[in-house]
């Protein structure tokens, strides 16, 4: 449901109306009562942002800041190692070999 803006020409008195878009427009002033009030033509619904600024990082928990700058640094090391041209790893091959696990004697 939208706002409207609506002006009184008799008193100059301007409000806001949530209404729907199927309600037919208001008529009578809020504040003097006569029939005077006309809807006003607005910019149409948009998202408006008051205040001091929004940032992307505003409404973000401290532990998803932890895992995103942990995860930013590895990621960037992977993409240097990546582009360095290293053949081994560009071959898939690993330098340290796999181990066995060790086996538990009960």
């Amino acid at each position: 449901m939208p706002t409207y803006d609506y002006a009184c020409d008799a008193c100059d008195h301007r409000f806001e109306l949530f209404q729907s878009i199927t309600a037919a427009p208001k008529r009578t002033c809020p504040e003097c009562g006569r029939r005077k009030l006309r809807r006003l033509i607005g910019p149409g619904a948009a998202i408006v942002f008051k205040g001091s600024g929004f940032y992307k990082t505003d409404y973000r928990s401290e532990s998803y800041k932890k895992a995103a700058s942990s995860d930013g640094g590895s990621s960037a090391a992977a993409t240097a190692a990546g582009a360095g041209g290293d053949s081994s790893k560009a071959n898939g091959k690993s330098e340290t070999a796999a181990k066995p696990a060790a086996k538990k004697s009960s």
